[in-house]
């Protein structure tokens, strides 16, 4: 695989593109998934038919769950693969698209959704704060945001060095690092007689960044969870980091 520059600068325009990402991760948990999808809109109280950006939504699965509980949700990602495998689930309430989540959308949203650590990919510090700046600017005026972010200290604390996991006969070698305030984890796999290797490389964000961002942002951090059923936020104990926002 040619290992260009444009694909060193950024690694999830080809990793989340290939077949073999969404091979690796084929079996997360999705009833945990749909179950913090259900705290999340019935804690923001969202009128039917709400308005929902699902940012960074991959092949759209969690947009297609939002949809089903009756909001008008529009799912974006910068994988064009992605959204045109989702696509195919399109419906007069259910819209994809190729989009870039650092500029700002012509739409206005009721609420926007970044889940399951789709934030900190950027190889430039500041698209973070560009970020939140666009997902503020899409927002309508009584609109929430929320960004589902992995807690940093609970999850260095725990990270696995190393594993391999077996997922349709192929054997991917996964090693977890921290490096330079970011968390790595280089993939390397044999598949169709030819070596593969990518590298997953996130900002460790923690929840005083975010706040330090959101501040320049003029963003309105309402509330902080720590986990899926939307309980209370412990630094060293809570498995992620779920923020509210308008």
């Amino acid at each position: 695989m040619p290992n260009t520059e444009n694909q060193k600068k950024n690694w999830f325009a080809s990793w989340f593109d290939t077949p073999y990402y969404h091979i690796l991760y084929k079996d997360r948990d999705y009833t945990e998934a749909q179950h913090f999808m259900d705290n999340l809109t019935q804690y923001l109280n969202l009128p039917e038919n709400a308005k929902i950006l699902d940012l960074a939504c991959g092949k759209g699965r969690h947009s297609i769950y939002l949809n089903s509980l009756g909001y008008d949700v529009t799912g974006a990602d910068l994988s064009e693969n992605s959204i045109k495998e989702a696509s195919q689930f399109a419906n007069e309430t259910l819209h994809f698209k190729v989009h870039d989540m650092r500029e700002t959308c012509e739409e206005k949203y009721d609420a926007i959704f970044n889940l399951f650590t789709s934030f900190g990919y950027f190889e430039d510090d500041a698209d973070n704060l560009t970020t939140l700046k666009a997902i503020h600017n899409s927002l309508d005026e009584t609109g929430f945001a929320c960004i589902d972010f992995m807690n940093v200290d609970y999850v260095i604390e725990n990270l696995v060095p190393e594993e391999v996991k077996s997922v349709d006969g192929i054997d991917f070698h996964i090693k977890r690092y921290v490096k330079d305030n970011h968390i790595y984890k280089e993939i390397d796999f044999e598949a169709n007689g030819e070596k593969h290797h990518y590298t997953e490389k996130v900002q460790a964000l923690r929840l005083e960044d975010f706040e330090q961002m959101m501040k320049e942002a003029g963003i309105y951090l309402l509330d902080i969870f720590g986990n899926y059923k939307l309980q209370k936020f412990y630094k060293n104990q809570s498995e992620r980091l779920i923020m509210i926002f308008k």
